[in-house]
């Protein structure tokens, strides 16, 4: 039976890798039930890293999908990556999520991927909750976490929490909302929480903090400003209340902290989910777009209302094609046919799986709020939308970035080309942020993605999961052509047919546009007189024309194509395909003429060092050609922040140990393509 909707949540953990996400996570499972023995990321054994290479390096790779009960509320939960070469894990993971942990690690708090996957939530409207993890490692500082919440991801963060004692003598928190403290044994590894007094040393600080809870939630919720101005407190069940309600609409961010490898604070944790983060029906109708129309369609988080659902990932698990959706509104059987809109092609779903981790357990149903896999769904693909035909709506896709960087890749046997090739599919199939593709007049093959590591672990799945013997050349760039000038370009295509004369000539102008904002084709004559046929395919000609630049033949970016005249000739009809090739070929002969210039990514780096490594670092970072934008305190090491082209950024993983004696840590994410010079 489908859990009530009240009593549903859908939610995810977000960090910067290295925070903890899958500890904490391997606690929870334990905690409700779900397994009996801990899993640990060191030893290689957690539940949800089941990949071998998740499991070999100590990261996750892949969004994985489990689901448990807490205090009788059925909880989704999606464990996502932290390594910025993943992110589209945490991407399509935000999209179908109605709420998230953000985790921070106590001693260096707000990291640089820690920021990424907020503005990420930011942008899916996901309301959040944070955890404090590691409060037991020296220099592990709750309130310089919570201030790091504040200022740099500018998000009103409200403690609900105080950590009891610091450091290696961390053992348990203060519940400011209840004035309790809790208290966790070692002796059963966290499993039997004490209640207890609030420490007597702990008094008025504790006092003080509930202040703050009350005037932060006061800000937000005039009713509880009024109480609280007239009695000077607010009761337990109307703070909880009016927080609940601050939390699910943004205003605010509740605290916790605890450690999730020494069992510390996790039931607290799972308490306050039910308590703050939103069930489907806290949360205002899904919206979409009618395919004819364009208008805007609403979807209520209700069972009987026409079936609407989002595919969100496709896994292969022992070779059969897994894809996993969210089912917004309506509800779904096994067997049942439904309509790809996206596509617009009909799909049968052969079986529907609950999934635990990479287990499946079979389901007969499902409806609105879950978060389900399905197999038989063979064109289905990441962003799809699945839709009652009669009740067409196609929802908001999942955005992926572009790959930033490529390698060569062969069978190791010539005769096993074909077979790679299938592979290459299904992994693109799989990964929205891969791409691979033929060179036609060579043969090579070229994938790509969003960093070595990435590249590193497609290899590596290739070889271990398909027993296919490969030769991966060294990662390069992916570069991509603009313009610095303007230039006017004709084009002319002419060729007799059997059919037909196919004819066209045209003349465009082209200019550069704002880094970033993409290429744009407009049309700067009389359009009046023309089919929109013959309209469309001059602009798909003038984005033909920008495929492959001059230099490199890399794909021009951020150029703005104007179509200035359509020119005829006497007693040849207009042919649409014509106009289109002579558009292309117009954009083609301007480009050389327009100042081509090459772009490469750009990376923020933020590297985290001692603060005698600093001059090193800095010399370093200056001899690459990367820019300093700023150095921070944070407790005894500096924070280096710095802009730098990735191509000069391979291999630094191994300079950045040797100058600091393997005490450096850095972390890069894509910022734009461009110049460090500006262009």
């Amino acid at each position: 039976m489908a859990p009530k909707l009240e009593k549903l949540r859908n939610i995810g953990i977000m960090a910067h890798i290295d925070a903890g996400k899958t500890t904490v996570t391997e606690r929870i499972l334990f905690y409700t039930g779900v397994t009996h023995k801990i899993g640990e990321v060191h030893d290689g054994d957690a539940t949800m890293d089941w990949m071998v290479q998740e499991q070999e390096k100590g990261i996750t790779i892949t969004s994985a999908v489990t689901r448990f009960d807490w205090k009788g509320h059925d909880v989704q939960l999606i464990d996502t990556p932290g390594h910025v070469d993943f992110t589209v894990e945490v991407e399509r993971s935000l999209r179908v999520l109605d709420g998230v942990i953000a985790l921070y690690d106590g001693v260096h708090g707000v990291e640089p991927q820690s920021e990424t996957v907020w503005y990420q939530a930011d942008r899916h409207k996901v309301p959040r909750m944070a955890f404090i993890n590691k409060m037991d490692r020296t220099g592990a500082d709750f309130m310089r976490c919570v201030e790091m919440i504040q200022n740099r991801l500018g998000a009103h963060a409200l403690p609900i929490q105080l950590p009891i004692g610091a450091e290696s003598d961390f053992k348990g928190v203060v519940d400011i909302i209840e004035r309790r403290a809790i208290i966790f044994n070692d002796d059963d590894r966290g499993w039997t929480p004490v209640i207890t007094d609030i420490p007597a040393n702990m008094a008025d600080e504790v006092e003080a903090a509930r202040e703050a809870l009350l005037e932060g939630v006061a800000m937000v919720n005039d009713d509880i400003a009024e109480v609280y101005l007239e009695e000077g407190d607010v009761p337990i069940d109307d703070l909880k209340a009016a927080l609940r309600k601050a939390t699910i609409d943004m205003e605010a961010v509740p605290v916790m902290c605890g450690t999730g490898l020494k069992d510390k604070g996790i039931q607290p944790l799972l308490d306050a989910v039910v308590d703050y983060l939103p069930s489907p029906q806290d949360l205002p109708p899904v919206e979409g777009t009618h395919p004819d129309t364009g208008q805007v369609e609403q979807r209520e988080h209700q069972s009987k209302a026409p079936c609407a659902a989002l595919a969100f990932k496709v896994q292969m698990i022992e070779g059969r094609k897994i894809v996993y959706f969210r089912v917004y509104s309506g509800k779904l059987e096994t067997g049942a046919k439904v309509h790809n809109m996206t596509l617009g092609t009909d799909e049968r779903v052969s079986r529907l799986f609950m999934m635990q981790s990479n287990k499946r357990q079979r389901l007969k149903e499902t409806s609105a709020g879950a978060i389900v896999a399905a197999s038989g769904l063979k064109n289905t693909t990441t962003g799809d939308t699945l839709c009652d035909p009669a009740h067409p709506i196609i929802l908001e896709a999942i955005e992926a970035r572009e790959p930033v960087i490529n390698a060569a890749i062969e069978p190791e046997k010539r005769q096993d080309l074909d077979k790679l090739l299938d592979v290459l599919k299904k992994t693109a199939d799989e990964d929205p942020t891969f791409r691979f593709q033929q060179d036609e007049s060579t043969g090579e093959l070229i994938i790509r993605g969003m960093g070595e590591l990435h590249l590193e672990i497609v290899a590596d799945r290739i070889k271990r999961e398909y027993n296919l013997p490969i030769r991966v050349g060294h990662p390069n760039v992916v570069y991509k052509e603009t313009i610095l000038g303007s230039h006017t370009g004709a084009g002319i295509f002419e060729r007799d047919t059997d059919e037909e004369s196919i004819y066209g000539h045209v003349k465009v102008t082209i200019e550069p546009n704002e880094r970033g904002a993409g290429n744009i084709v407009e049309l700067g004559f009389d359009t009046s007189e023309y089919k929109d046929n013959l309209l469309k395919l001059i602009k798909e000609g003038a984005h033909d024309g920008l495929v492959s630049g001059p230099v490199q033949g890399e794909e021009v970016v951020d150029v703005k194509v104007t179509v200035k005249e359509l020119i005829f000739k006497d007693g040849v009809p207009i042919t649409p395909l014509g106009f289109r090739i002579a558009t292309g070929n117009a954009v083609r002969n301007a480009l050389p003429n327009a100042s081509p210039a090459i772009l490469e990514p750009l990376m923020e780096v933020e590297i985290t060092i001692p603060e005698a490594s600093l001059g090193d670092i800095i010399g370093d970072m200056t001899q690459r050609g990367g820019r300093i934008e700023d150095v921070k305190d944070q407790g005894p090491s500096k924070i280096v922040l710095a802009r730098s082209a990735l191509r000069k950024m391979f291999g630094y993983t191994t300079a950045l140990r040797s100058m600091t004696r393997g005490r450096g840590v850095f972390a890069m994410t894509f910022d734009t393509y461009g110049t460090l010079e500006g262009g």
